[in-house]
């Protein structure tokens, strides 16, 4: 069986600890989407380590880790990556796959995302300009590159094709930056590419489910950045939630299991967009200080605000939630008081459903509100150690939500993680 782990939230929940806490009872750890515009940060021992394309599952020893077709791959990215692994000792070759049907980001997929971005003005989308959205867009027009296609002899005549069709396109921009240096490091890492083992994804997992072997699928961003469900057109270029897995990897919907959805005890947001409870005052500012909210691929200042829960309800729906994860519940520690959104107001009518196109709308977040708890949790082992204030917090969220939080996470260390 599979069981998935994904963000509930608009990405950067903690998603690389917690995969990295459950990856121990699993065989196989796999990405099912997504590109190097995630980032998933770890901590081995005091060394943080950003993960950005390879599974987290990379750090336990004799776990099989595959990067799914549904994600789309920067040999760049990915040879800078592997070499931050194997600085901790890591063997990343022997436990590594890569599924033939995965899409290459290309040098000119990055010049096309800036060169659209710059268009756009006021109505850019906040994107991290690592090529993810053309390349997605060259997938569902059957015009890309993938990672099997490097087995071809052809590769090259392929890519020049492909090239010319995408200058014409960057020309109509006035995109007229020099990208030779970018192609350069794209060829040589190409090179560190086919050294990996690259398999038929589909039926690699497969075979190892029927072998019997639990396999945890790794989603990156959050489920309100989904292409269809999120706060379009402020989103990713790929289905975050739940179901990507099944299109991600080539599994069957009833092989998933349970579906661990992680939130922050709070709520950040990198880029534009809707963020109905986006606090641009001295607490905004300290969630963002105390939870060094800053994107660990960017490095830009996340928005920060309240817990949101017609957003975080709406995410367990269409995920099929079965437990929560709540990470970083310790940076609410020093707040004499908490909100988290139980409703919207729209037009003067109260609603607790996501509207279409948010964008278009005044949302204004209608609140209950808790006693801070004022006490460091970070030294506590216990869930019933817990003080009484914080627990009538997580027990609101429970009975709001409907889906029990399993976990809660008081610290960035591995062992900081308390079961409920």
């Amino acid at each position: 069986m599979v069981d998935v782990i994904l963000g509930m939230q608009w990405g950067d929940e903690g998603k690389g600890k917690i995969v990295d806490f459950f990856a121990k009872d699993y065989q196989l750890v796999a990405r099912f989407q997504g590109g190097p515009n995630a980032g998933h940060t770890l901590y081995i021992g005091d060394k943080k380590v950003v993960l950005h394309q390879i599974p987290s599952g990379i750090f336990h020893e004799n776990k099989i880790n595959l990067i799914g077709n549904g994600v789309v791959l920067d040999a760049i990215t990915l040879q800078k990556e592997c070499a931050a692994v194997g600085s901790f000792g890591i063997d990343y070759k022997k436990n590594l796959f890569i599924s033939d049907r995965t899409h290459l980001i290309l040098p000119t997929h990055r010049a096309l995302d800036k060169a659209s971005e710059l268009t756009k003005g006021k109505e850019k989308i906040g994107s991290t300009l690592k090529g993810i959205g053309p390349t997605y867009m060259d997938k569902t027009g059957r015009n890309g590159l993938r990672v099997g296609d490097l087995l071809d002899k052809n590769f090259t005549t392929q890519y020049i094709k492909l090239r010319l069709k995408h200058q014409r396109l960057l020309d109509s921009l006035n995109f007229n930056e020099d990208i030779s240096a970018w192609e350069e490091e794209f060829f040589d890492a190409l090179e560190f590419l086919r050294s990996f083992k690259i398999v038929n994804g589909e039926y690699f997992i497969n075979e190892k489910i029927a072998e019997g072997k639990k396999v945890l699928a790794e989603g990156a961003q959050g489920s309100m950045l989904d292409v269809d469900f999120g706060t379009f057109p402020f989103v990713t270029s790929s289905n975050t939630i739940s179901a990507g897995v099944c299109t991600g990897l080539g599994i069957a919907p009833q092989k998933i299991n349970e579906v661990i959805g992680i939130t922050k005890a709070y709520c950040t947001r990198v880029g534009e967009g809707p963020f109905p409870t986006e606090l641009l005052d001295e607490n905004g500012n300290y969630l963002r200080n105390a939870g060094n909210e800053f994107g660990s691929t960017t490095g830009r200042p996340r928005r920060c605000g309240w817990m949101d829960l017609v957003a975080l309800k709406f995410a367990c729906m269409i995920n099929g939630v079965t437990q929560i994860v709540m990470t970083k519940a310790d940076i609410l520690d020093g707040l004499d008081e908490l909100k988290v959104c139980k409703s919207y107001s729209i037009n003067g009518e109260e609603t607790q459903k996501i509207p279409f196109q948010m964008n278009r709308l005044e949302i204004n977040a209608l609140y209950q509100t808790f006693e801070g708890w004022k006490t460091d949790i970070t030294q506590i082992h216990q869930y019933n150690a817990i003080p009484q204030t914080m627990k009538k917090y997580v027990d609101y969220l429970c009975q709001y939500l409907g889906v029990p939080i399993k976990y809660i996470s008081n610290g960035p260390g591995r062992d900081q993680l308390l079961a409920v």
